[in-house]
């Protein structure tokens, strides 16, 4: 009975990390399908995505205040993406530049937060999971690498690469959720 009681707001936390692969899979399906958007709108597609973002990792990281070692770490990751996002929404005319500048910081800024938690959390679940922490890492910091190391490339290229690290990134959180059901039911 102790169980069930306890596995609702866990149930409810594996549901928002779906809802973040969800959202990272449209976001990256709608940037390789409609690759000619002007950038204001692409500005508030990634704004939007990063609120969804934000909001799911604040109401993760307070549900798991007691639960996760690491739990500071995606509260203060949330604040910074909940901040872009309202600063995306806001300024659709924000130019090209300073969108790449954005988003290759917030790719790096994620691959940091991942292998922060895949090395140092006490956590038990993370460290099952941390060959999909390292993968989600490595594929984050190339993706903010290639972003910010060729920011003058052709746009299409741009909005291609941050598309496929969507998808990629949506299923490796989709996986996560998968594997926190499968702890959470044992």
């Amino acid at each position: 009975m102790t169980k069930k009681q306890n596995s609702a707001p866990a149930g409810s936390l594996v549901g928002l990390v779906v809802a973040q692969g969800v959202a990272l899979v449209l976001f990256g399906l709608a940037a390789l399908f409609w690759p000619g958007v002007t950038v204001s709108v692409f500005a508030v597609l990634f704004g939007a995505f990063v609120l969804v973002w934000g909001i799911t990792l604040l109401i993760q990281s307070l549900f798991n205040i007691s639960k996760w070692h690491l739990w500071w770490l995606e509260l203060i990751f949330g604040i910074l993406i909940l901040g872009l996002g309202v600063f995306l929404v806001r300024n659709p005319e924000v130019t090209l530049a300073w969108l790449i500048l954005l988003i290759g910081f917030t790719f790096i800024v994620r691959g940091v937060v991942d292998v922060i938690e895949a090395f140092f959390s006490k956590d038990a679940i993370i460290k099952d999971s941390r060959w999909i922490y390292v993968v989600s890492s490595i594929i984050s910091l190339l993706a903010g690498v290639i972003v910010l190391t060729y920011p003058a490339a052709s746009g299409l290229a741009f909005v291609w690469v941050v598309g496929l690290y969507a998808i990629i990134e949506g299923i490796i959180l989709v996986v996560l959720a998968n594997k926190f059901r499968e702890s959470i039911e044992e």
